[in-house]
């Protein structure tokens, strides 16, 4: 079998994997991870104490028990070892926090503003990947066996005492892997398989206490090390991958015992182990462009693999043109929703917070779903704490409404500062209460392996990272622009309601004929994103104020808090938390997405309204305000489609514009997968910053995408 050929049974075994995963999980509403299905009988079960899992001593007992219990994964159609199928944390889920810990005063208005706090939650920071793969398994056993002979201090040993079971548990795992590879390898009869199994077994025996020394053990090292902080904790962030894996790559290619096929097929097999995020070209700290062979030869090991990936290339103005229109050429034409682009621009503005340096702005790679992570150095929990701003805007409506005094846009706009200045104060408490206590509660034992400090000073990231900045993202952007935009234009300029009516009208949500036709003079409001509109004013003054109200927030040192937009993919759930809002949205229905508009904002031009638009309205401090977007072209590549394309993510991105997650799709697909999901059970789509099967998502979710579509450019 060529590897084309092995690649493609690999990938129709994916498939068939999803849909028994279906089976055993029912829809999947995040991303498409490596895993397998889990065999039939198998059981894990934890050992809690106060009703949960918490602290370092309890972690550790159970994550060993949790990796020796772990099925083993080798298919000897691949070259790399080893898969995930279950995941410690979520053992944690039902009961994350404890509750001698409270943080009851703080519930009150987290609810109030429906916002999710970040307290409890995990990784969302990137390690540093060069750590791990200077010293290998072996080597952080020894740092942290050393550190602990430094560090006597009683209150630490519990913490070393974890550290060095967590690497001891992961070499053990990764050393039940090498009687299965044995065992394969003894009845293999194809000559090719049986020279990859060789390889994989060498490659697996040597890593388990060495460095990685070739490309194979490098991508093999990087492999388990994304399986196995997947299944401690759901980690999903990699690193600058072409540049992580080039000193291998040109050591093998001179040595001669690499060559381009071999090494796209390493690494197709890597983004098949699981879809970590990782990073392409961009610029280093003086702006030269960091594209080389590797570069394209990922993009063409992703094209082979032709599955849910996450690759995202960092698009600047000195960069490979010919590498920056290869990878659009592969979203236009695979039509897989990867890679995705990074704007150089935008993203520098990271400098504007305390301490950040141009060196650390360029070094921080997208390595999730929005966003982005200074390995090793920074712990901001990013996509973990927003503020849903369409409910904070409701609670800032009903005030002036019932509170007896002036009802006017001016009076809206005091209210709704006051609100986000209240929402934004208690996520800052949470965050100070939860670095006070989540190393007590569950450490981030995997990835401090490979953080700076953590195992020299005997703490967990949370006490000791160099950078801690916390991104706070707003969510429903669209839905409060357009509301205000439609409160002005209706009920201020032309007075076709008084806000008294407008109340009504959203207290009894558009009831009955006339309610409908008022909800559709709202809802013809003129919308953000329509291009110099009321919405768009409205728009920037939310996003001007957001960033204000953030950025001039008292935050104790060494933590500061970022302002950014992204709802990811909560914008049912929080929509089920707010009344009929006076864009003539239904009570209950999903707030737009992040910083996207409404959908339907416009029929002609719109993805160039929205590129224009979703630029506009960035914070402005280098935490992302994603352009989600999702259309069909409706032109060839011969008609001048890629170059259209490209300009696009080019205009946003000279803009100001952060990160563009962009589904390029044929709507009569995009459709019959709509009705019948079985019908393309290959179809991938970007679902907000991840990528999932279309079939694997619930009715709900393959709505989102729907209602987001645009036809045409």
């Amino acid at each position: 079998m060529t590897y084309q050929e092995r690649m493609k049974a690999l990938r129709a075994k994916k498939i068939a994997d999803t849909k028994a995963k279906m089976t055993q999980q029912g829809y999947m509403d995040a991303d498409d991870y490596g895993t397998v299905p889990l065999p039939e009988g198998y059981h894990f079960e934890p050992t809690k104490k106060d009703g949960g899992i918490f602290g370092p001593a309890a972690c550790i007992e159970n994550y060993e028990r949790f990796m020796e219990n772990h099925p083993i994964y080798v298919d000897p159609l691949e070259i790399l070892a080893g898969r995930w199928r279950d995941r410690f944390d979520k053992y944690r889920e039902d009961f994350p926090w404890p509750d001698y810990f409270s943080y009851d005063h703080l519930k009150p208005l987290q609810e109030l503003y429906d916002t999710n706090p970040g307290i409890a939650k995990w990784a969302h920071f990137a390690a540093d990947y060069s750590i791990g793969m200077r010293l290998g398994w072996g080597g952080l056993l020894q740092k942290v066996r050393r550190y602990r002979a430094l560090n006597r201090d009683p209150e630490k040993e519990v913490f070393y005492d974890a550290e060095e079971r967590t690497v001891l548990a992961i070499q053990g795992f990764i050393a039940r892997h090498i009687p299965e590879i044995e065992r394969l390898l003894a009845s293999e009869t194809r000559p090719e398989i049986q020279a990859t199994l060789r390889d994989m077994l060498e490659a697996n025996k040597n890593i388990i206490d060495k460095p990685p020394a070739t490309f194979l053990e490098a991508c093999q090292w990087m492999a388990w090390f994304a399986t196995v902080s997947r299944m401690y904790n759901r980690d999903g962030a990699g690193c600058q991958l072409d540049v992580m894996l080039l000193p291998y790559y040109e050591r093998d290619k001179k040595a001669g015992i690499l060559d381009d096929e071999k090494a796209k097929f390493i690494i197709a097999n890597l983004l098949l182990v699981d879809t970590h995020y990782y990073q392409l070209s961009g610029p280093d700290v003086e702006g030269n462009d960091m594209t080389s062979p590797l570069s394209y030869l990922i993009l063409e090991a992703g094209r082979m693999l032709d599955a849910s990936c996450n690759l995202t290339v960092r698009w600047h103005e000195n960069m490979d043109e010919a590498f920056f229109r290869k990878a659009v050429e592969t979203i236009f034409q695979d039509r897989r929703g990867w890679p995705r682009f990074s704007g150089d621009l935008g993203l520098m503005n990271y400098t504007k917070n305390k301490g950040i340096t141009k060196e650390i702005a360029r070094s921080r790679y997208a390595v999730g779903c929005h966003w982005m992570s200074v390995p090793g150095r920074e712990y901001s929990l990013n996509d973990t704490i927003k503020i849903n701003v369409a409910k904070l805007f409701m609670v800032a409506f009903d005030e002036m409404m019932t509170g007896g005094g002036e009802k006017s846009m001016d009076e809206l706009t005091r209210l709704i500062r006051k609100h986000m200045e209240i929402a934004v104060d208690t996520i800052a408490k949470g965050l100070l209460f939860h670095m006070e206590h989540q190393h007590k509660i569950f450490p981030e034992l995997v990835m401090n392996l490979m953080m700076q400090g953590t195992i020299e000073r005997g703490e967990n990231i949370s006490q000791c990272a160099e950078l801690f900045t916390f991104g706070i993202d707003g969510a429903g952007l669209g839905t409060v622009a357009d509301s205000m935009a439609a409160i002005e234009a209706r009920v201020v300029d032309e007075k076709k309601l008084t806000f008294d009516e407008l109340n009504a009208w959203l207290q009894n949500d558009f009831e009955g004929v006339m309610g409908e036709r008022i909800r559709l003079m709202l809802a013809s409001s003129p919308r953000y994103c329509g291009g110099n509109t009321l919405g768009d004013k409205w728009a920037k003054w939310l996003s001007v104020t957001w960033a204000d109200v953030i950025k001039s927030y008292p935050m104790p040192e060494p933590a500061q808090i970022i302002p950014g937009w992204f709802s990811w993919s909560r914008t049912i759930q929080f929509g089920q938390t707010v009344g009929a809002t006076p864009n003539g949205r239904h009570r209950g229905a999903p707030i737009t997405h992040g910083a996207n508009p409404t959908p339907g904002f416009r029929k002609d031009g719109a993805v160039t309204a929205m590129a224009t638009g979703i630029a506009a309205i960035q914070p402005g401090y280098g935490d992302p305000a994603p352009l989600q977007l999702e259309f069909d072209p409706r032109l060839s590549a011969e008609e001048g489609g890629i170059d259209r394309v490209a300009e696009v993510i080019k205009t946003h991105f000279r803009m100001g514009g952060t990160l563009i997650n962009i589904n390029v799709l044929d709507k009569e697909v995009l459709m019959e997968a709509h009705r019948d999901p079985m019908s393309h059970p290959d179809l991938v789509v970007r679902v907000t910053g991840f990528t999932a099967y279309f079939c694997a998502l619930s009715p709900e979710f393959r709505q989102l995408v729907i209602d987001r579509f645009i036809d045409g450019m």
